[in-house]
């Protein structure tokens, strides 16, 4: 746990589940416009606060009053080329009112600390939409490149739905 500014950065707990649920569901409307499935996203964090090896979250809290106001995760890929795991930044989210105070650069600070001290990390990446300009100039500012590289997927959302029960 490392603490800044009124704040400290922490490993996510099954008991931030809501809060979780509700950043990525507001994540997925301000950056996408899209509106998630609250069901299915409560699964799919429930899941990864059990096994955080699927999907590792850490949180910021306010040192005063305990409330989370900020969260990232990371998954890992192996990677050949390399002989190394990176590790992909995901539901990258800070509370509207706590934008700018420094939140985002503690978490992404303690996460890069811990990749930094494990031998097999050779490095951070993360993709972001076209037309977020702002958390660009977020992810530069501390030091993070554009990759060169275009994302391309195939979705296939009846498996998605399937998983609801």
């Amino acid at each position: 746990m490392s603490k800044a500014n009124g704040f400290q950065v922490r490993d996510a707990r099954p008991s931030d589940l809501n809060v979780v649920v509700d950043f990525n569901f507001r994540l997925a409307q301000e950056t996408e416009g899209k509106t998630l499935d609250r069901a299915v996203l409560a699964k799919g964090v429930g899941l990864a606060l059990a096994e955080p090896d699927r999907l590792r979250y850490w949180v910021a809290e306010s040192s005063t009053d305990g409330v989370v106001i900020g969260q990232a995760a990371i998954s890992r890929e192996w990677t050949d080329w390399r002989f190394g795991w990176l590790w992909w930044l995901q539901s990258v989210y800070v509370a509207q009112e706590y934008r700018g105070s420094g939140v985002f650069r503690s978490i992404y600070e303690h996460i890069r600390e811990l990749a930094r001290n494990a031998n097999d990390v050779i490095g951070l990446r993360l993709y972001v939409e076209h037309e977020n300009d702002a958390a660009q100039a977020t992810y530069q500012r501390l030091g993070m490149k554009p990759g060169g590289y275009h994302v391309f997927e195939e979705l296939w959302p009846d498996r998605i739905t399937a998983h609801r029960d």
